[in-house]
């Protein structure tokens, strides 16, 4: 049995990751925040799953938070763990490190311009990471887009509070295509990654990308809401002008190509993740027993 470090454990997906592998592996929990990194006895840890990270702030947060967070605990982490013999390091990113919204889709390979602080700290971190690996110290890289599931926070579960309590949207026909992840299909790619000791960087997102108008739709169906979706003149374009990050994020696309990554997991076959986005939704508002 794999002696697994966790940060970031309490989080969204550690909590998930936890309650899902407990019985894979034996899993020892770090936090920056009540711990500190001087103390930290790596020596009989197989792997190291970094989830601890400054996100993306609303309220803006500085770029030495980010660097300090982001960069620097991250660094301090990883060479503690190189020098006290862990083989196999997983850094879980974003796909900001590619930059915003773009009609193109993204792969492993993309040129990474990010545009914010968060990205900005995270492509660093990436960086420095990967000029620590050698023979004996793997890097492994999760880039990701929105993670969704039971207990979500954030844009989606204001989205889903407002499906839930207004019956009349004005986001009829919208065709923007966003790649999300649902977190079982994320930390299904995480076990993999540990499991087959993959090093590399891996794009984690679900096999299908949505657009506004459909995610609202399946919200809404698991949410047993009977929804009218209606395209009103001008909305869009009143929106890009009054609230151009809530108009990004709602007309915008972001799409992965996650096939390569897939490949290289499952093989030729490239094999389907566990859930389909249709799954993931109903799990979202549903919850599921793991």
């Amino acid at each position: 049995m794999n002696k697994l470090l966790i940060t970031g454990s309490n989080g969204f997906v550690g909590n998930y990751f936890i309650s899902r592998y407990k019985n894979k592996y034996n899993i020892k929990t770090f936090s920056f925040l009540k711990d500190h990194i001087n103390n930290l006895d790596c020596s009989d840890i197989d792997v190291v799953f970094h989830l601890s990270a400054l996100v993306h702030q609303m309220g803006g947060a500085s770029c030495e938070e980010y660097e300090r967070v982001n960069v620097t605990q991250t660094l301090q982490l990883a060479k503690n763990a190189k020098e006290s013999g862990v083989k196999h390091f997983v850094f879980m990113s974003t796909v900001k490190v590619y930059g915003e919204e773009t009609e193109s889709k993204y792969t492993e390979d993309s040129t990474c311009t990010p545009e914010d602080e968060y990205g900005k700290s995270k492509l660093k971190a990436e960086i420095e990471l990967q000029k620590l690996e050698d023979e004996d110290f793997k890097v492994s890289i999760i880039r990701t887009p929105i993670i969704y599931g039971y207990g979500v926070k954030a844009n989606i579960k204001n989205l889903v509070n407002l499906v839930n309590k207004v019956s009349i949207l004005p986001f009829g026909n919208i065709q923007n295509k966003r790649s999300m992840v649902y977190i079982g299909n994320l930390c299904h790619i995480v076990d993999e990654v540990i499991t087959q000791q993959k090093s590399g960087i891996f794009l984690a997102s679900d096999d299908e990308p949505l657009s506004t108008s459909r995610l609202i739709e399946l919200i809404a169906k698991n949410l047993d809401k009977k929804i009218y979706l209606v395209k009103i003149p001008f909305f869009e374009s009143l929106l890009k002008i009054l609230k151009p990050s809530f108009h990004k994020r709602l007309y915008g696309s972001l799409e992965v190509d996650n096939s390569v990554t897939k490949e290289v997991l499952f093989g030729k076959a490239k094999a389907s993740l566990p859930y389909s986005v249709e799954e993931g939704i109903r799990l979202m508002i549903k919850g599921e027993n793991i």
